[in-house]
């Protein structure tokens, strides 16, 4: 008799999570493919990002596909995501929602706002005033909405990508610190090579719509269980006591480097260690090498740093500083 029970095909395998993880992200890529074309490194790390349970600030000017990817990611991942467009207007309780008045009732009933989804793009983020920004506070770090002293719980996964564009200044606020640092990346894209965008127009001269495309190519291969079953499996990941040290002088460095005026805070390097184990899970390994953390230092402290005003008028910028200090330490060999 047989004693081995059969698995449901989205259980994760304990015996080899990171061949699943790993399985998982080439399915995703090849899924993301058939319809958004490049920025591989933008859709691997926000795919990073989710996995980590952090989320993403992306600076790019309109126009590169940003909506796209969260449509294309809301159908592979099988959750359901909802885009708010910032302006100066926007008030905390277009956000989070607010009691209504129930007239068949004669009670005020809780109206859901549309943060209350898995994914969600924060459509030009800066352009609405500090006390939206904070009502976003709360939602990204606890993942919970409070409103007339009750608490109600965001369904897990909640990845937030909020974009900004680097042009404009008018009518714009900067982020807050605080804010800023609830993003485990910052990701800046850039317009698409030129093959790229060959690529783009060939998919615009085909007979089919992107969204009748993203009805009938794109298959939901991901449930949220089992995205949540795989975050879990990314936190076992291992990490060297030799990597943790390297990751620590990184961000001890940032406080001292002379083109800083304000390093980074420790959670920052709670961020280098949660993306590089989802990394490495990505390759298919069941250890982090300190490539990993390599790779993940600009888009994990480019905005958890402030260039002092010496740096700013010689013309340095945050991504050559942090390149610099990242040279400067030693790698450990494991």
């Amino acid at each position: 008799m047989n004693d081995i029970e059969p698995t449901s095909e989205n259980t994760l395998p304990v015996e080899k999570p990171k061949e699943r993880i790993q399985q998982a992200y080439e399915d995703i890529m090849q899924q993301v493919s058939k319809v958004y074309v490049g920025q591989e490194d933008f859709v691997r790390l926000t795919l990073v990002a989710l996995m980590a349970g952090g989320h993403v600030l992306i600076e790019s000017v309109p126009g590169l596909g940003k909506t796209l990817l969260v449509q294309v990611l809301g159908k592979i991942l099988g959750c359901q995501f909802q885009r708010i467009q910032f302006t100066a207007d926007l008030m905390p309780s277009d956000i989070t929602g607010q009691p209504v008045y129930d007239q068949r009732t004669s009670e005020f009933v809780f109206r859901p706002g549309p943060i209350f989804t898995q994914i969600l793009l924060a459509d030009e983020i800066n352009r609405s005033p500090a006390k939206t920004h904070a009502a976003l506070l709360e939602i990204m770090q606890e993942k919970q909405v409070t409103v007339d002293g009750k608490s109600r719980p965001i369904a897990p996964p909640f990845l937030v990508l909020a974009t900004q564009n680097p042009v404009e200044s008018e009518g714009t606020y900067n982020l807050p610190e605080a804010q800023l640092d609830r993003f485990l990346f910052k990701l800046v894209v850039d317009y698409p090579t030129q093959d790229e965008e060959d690529q783009i127009l060939k998919l615009h001269c085909q007979s089919e719509s992107i969204p009748e495309k993203i009805m009938t190519a794109v298959q939901a291969i991901m449930s949220p269980e089992l995205i949540i079953e795989l975050q879990e499996a990314c936190r076992e990941i291992h990490v060297d006591d030799r990597v943790i040290t390297y990751i620590n002088a990184i961000v001890r460095k940032t406080r001292e480097w002379p083109a800083f005026y304000m390093g980074a805070s420790p959670r920052a390097g709670i961020a280098l260690l949660a993306s590089s184990r989802v990394l490495a899970a990505f390759a298919g390994r069941s250890y982090v090498i300190p490539d990993d953390v390599v790779e993940l230092v600009i888009p994990a402290l480019r905005h958890r740093v402030i260039l002092s005003p010496e740096a700013e008028v010689e013309g340095v910028t945050v991504e050559k500083s942090l390149a610099a200090l990242r040279s400067s330490i030693e790698v450990p060999r494991l």
